[in-house]
Parts: structure tokens; C-alpha cells; sequence
């Protein structure tokens, strides 16, 4: 196929889970013979850390604004067999309006943040989607999976809500061998968001301030200068993409917590999960509805509610028991959520949306 992606950013990590998501998922892609041209809005903070300028897999191109957009790119817009629209997109609204207007093939609304994207419909927000643009594409891929699905369709009338979740490339996400995973006995990665902080800070800060033999990390940007960090705690404000899988295999444990909007609706996986699975790194996770049909708890990723549970782990899980974890949930994202998995899902969705549309 021809596909044409308007995504927030592919070139530039900074302060977002995109871009890892669009590497991943437009590579696969290309592996398996598809053209992708990736079109991105140019922002000055963007611009200012890009990681990725030129990706090697796909043609990439920047547009000033609406009008730069239209006028340079409307021809691969009708031409494409997929067309796809992200969450987040700036002026979104008007992007996926004309985006639907001018493609002929089919057009499909990628939802990289699903239960924000319904909280603010249900506020009247349509920072970048409109209910009366939900009906009109041809799919809306969720990165949310479960009843979010029904709703999708239901309430907001989407001929065809598909999970498409996150995914990870084992290519580049992997065990290194004799990598030091004792430098940090457990890390985080992850922007800083107010709903998810309290969790950080009750499943390892706390954990740090209570063991202070232990050596903790929190990695990424935005945090405020007023959080008080125990010493044990080393703060990296940014880390590249690149540098993720060494991150990942110098941790005994890593920690992931989920947004409260994504809690709420369940289902909804964060790359840093498969990221870290991918790696063989053992996950402590809180919880949320759905988390089981992705990983065993107990056997390929622990839950946590507490510090106090999180320094159990720490102190007392053997190594063997530790690593055993790591490889069970490695194994379980090898089988089901690499993106080459997400390159064929997308495949028969379109080809489920093209029989629809066939029959009609």
C-alpha cells in the first residue's frame, strides 16, 4: 500500500510517547513492502531535539501550517491507499476534515491517547477531534482495546473501532549480554504527568526514602524543580530513544504507572511495558483493568499498590526468580505485540474497511 501518516512527531521524542510508537509501527510497515510518507507539523520545540531528523524507513516531510499542508500535499493524500490521522495533531480538527474530503482510499483516526481524547469530547474539548469527524472515518484505531471499543462505535458512531495498541521492535529492544543490571535496583521512564506522579512517588519514592542502600532512577522531562528527590534517586531529564534499551538493562526492576484517564477506561498498554518486557527486565506495575490479558501477575509481571510491596521485591526476590519473570514476559511480547503483530493487524483492518465499503 500507499499510506500517508499525519502523526505529531516521528522525528522528535521530546516529550512524547509518539514518536517511539510511529518508528516502530511505520518500520514494520516498510518490512513488509508498504511506501509510508510521514507528515508532521514543524514546532520549534521539536525542532530543537530531534533524534530523529531523517528516518531511514519512510519519506518524512514538515509543514509550516494548514495551507502549507494543503498546498503541498494534497496530491499523496488522494492518492494513498491509507490515509491516517493521530491524536494530537495541531489544528486536528481541520487536518482530519480535509484529510477525509481529499483521500480516496481509506482514512483512519490513530488514537495514541484514547481515554484523554474521550475525557475531553466529554468536556467539549476538540483540541484535535471533533465527534462529528468520528462517524466519517473509515476506522478509528484505538490504543485502548476492551468496552472502549463498543463506545467508540456506539456512542460516537465509528463504523469500525480496532485496538491497535503500542508495540516494540526486538531489533532494538533486547537483553543485552553482560549488561550491569545492579546499577539501580529499580528506574522509571516516563514524561511528568500530575495524575501519575502520586503513584511515582508512592511506589519509589517512598521505596527510595526507605532503603537507602537501594539506588533508584526517574528518567524524562518536565518535571517541576519543587519535587524533593531522596539522594538515592537520580534524576535524567531526557533519554533518547537510543538510549532506552541500555537504560532498561541496567535495572533489576522497572516501574511503570498509567495515567489516570487510562486506568479509568482499562485496556490501554504503554509502550514503556513492551519496551521493557522486550528487554527482559522484570516490570512492577500498578493496576489496571485489562493489565491481565497482556501479561501473567505473579509470573511475567508483578503488581504493586504499595512501597511496601515494591520493597519486598526489591529486598527479597531472588535473582533467579527476578530473571525468570523478565524472560517469561519477553517471551509473551515476542509471541503477541511486536510491531511486525501491528503491521499485520493494520493490514486486515484495512482490508475489513475496503470489504465494507465493497458491500455497501
Amino acid at each position: 500500500m500507499s499510506i500517508v501518516v499525519l502523526g505529531l512527531s516521528i522525528t522528535s521524542s521530546w516529550g512524547n510517547g509518539h514518536a517511539t510508537t510511529y518508528r516502530a509501527l511505520v518500520k514494520a510497515l516498510a518490512d513488509r513492502g508498504h511506501d509510508v510518507l510521514f507528515l508532521e507539523a514543524d514546532r520549534p520545540w521539536y525542532a530543537a531535539h530531534r533524534d530523529l531528523a531523517e528516518p531511514p524507513f519512510c519519506r518524512t516531510a514538515l509543514y509550516r501550517d494548514l495551507e502549507d499542508l494543503r498546498d503541498r500535499f494534497a496530491r499523496e493524500v488522494r492518492d494513498a491507499d491509507l490515509v491516517i490521522v493521530g491524536s494530537f495533531v495541531p489544528d486536528g480538527v481541520e487536518v482530519g476534515d480535509w484529510a477525509i474530503r481529499t483521500a480516496r482510499g481509506v482514512t483512519a483516526f490513530y488514537d495514541i491517547d484514547t481515554p484523554v481524547t474521550l475525557a475531553k469530547l466529554e468536556r467539549g474539548d476538540v483540541e484535535y477531534l471533533s465527534p462529528d469527524l468520528i462517524p466519517r472515518y473509515d476506522i478509528y484505531l484505538s490504543f485502548t482495546g476492551g468496552p472502549t471499543l463498543g463506545r467508540l462505535e456506539r456512542q460516537f458512531g465509528s463504523p469500525m473501532a480496532r485496538a491497535l495498541y503500542c508495540s516494540v521492535d526486538p531489533e532494538r529492544y533486547y537483553p543485552e549480554p553482560g549488561a550491569d543490571c545492579a546499577r539501580w535496583d529499580l528506574g522509571y521512564l516516563g514524561t511528568y504527568s500530575p495524575d501519575r506522579q502520586p503513584t511515582v512517588d508512592r511506589l519509589l519514592v517512598e521505596p527510595a526514602r526507605a532503603w537507602a542502600e537501594g539506588s533508584f532512577v526517574v528518567a524524562g522531562p518536565q518535571y517541576p524543580d519543587s519535587i524533593g528527590w531522596p539522594g538515592n534517586v537520580r534524576r535524567v531529564d531526557h533519554l533518547p530513544p537510543d538510549e532506552h534499551r541500555a537504560f532498561y538493562n541496567a535495572q533489576r526492576f522497572t516501574l511503570n504507572v498509567t495515567r489516570a484517564d487510562m486506568i479509568a477506561a482499562g485496556w490501554s498498554p504503554s509502550v514503556r511495558l513492551f519496551e521493557a518486557a522486550a528487554c527482559g527486565t522484570p516490570i512492577i506495575s500498578d493496576w489496571w483493568p485489562g493489565l491481565d490479558g497482556l501479561f501473567e501477575p505473579g509470573t511475567e509481571i508483578i503488581i504493586a499498590a504499595d512501597a511496601g510491596t515494591v520493597l519486598d521485591t526489591l529486598r527479597s526476590m531472588s535473582d533467579d526468580h527476578r530473571q525468570a519473570i523478565g524472560e517469561r514476559a519477553r517471551s509473551r511480547i515476542l509471541a503477541n505485540h511486536t510491531a511486525a503483530h501491528r503491521a499485520a493487524e493494520l493490514e486486515m483492518f484495512v482490508a475489513e474497511a475496503r470489504a465494507d465499503v465493497s458491500t455497501a
